[in-house]
């Protein structure tokens, strides 16, 4: 990985952040379906929001914008852009 670049969970990601998504921490089944929404390893996803204590997780991939639950949300891992220190 790119030193300019920073794994992070949907949940750690602060809203309006985006990357590529690097890896789906799930079996194929978690796979399949992400995939059908949109979010695939390698494709960018962008965060809009989240709810407290571990609430959905609202992103934008491509043209379609969906919630995921905490879980789900947590298995998947984005290489975003480091901040700027």
């Amino acid at each position: 990985m790119p030193e300019d670049k920073e794994l992070l969970t949907l949940p750690q990601m602060r809203p309006g952040q985006s990357g590529l998504v690097a890896e789906i921490r799930g079996g194929h089944m978690m796979v399949a379906r992400l995939a059908a929404m949109g979010i695939r390893k390698g494709g960018r996803i962008t965060k809009i929001s989240s709810m407290m204590l571990r609430g959905p997780v609202t992103v934008k991939a491509g043209q379609t914008q969906l919630a995921l639950g905490f879980g789900m949300a947590s298995r998947i891992i984005v290489a975003t852009e480091k901040a700027a220190e």
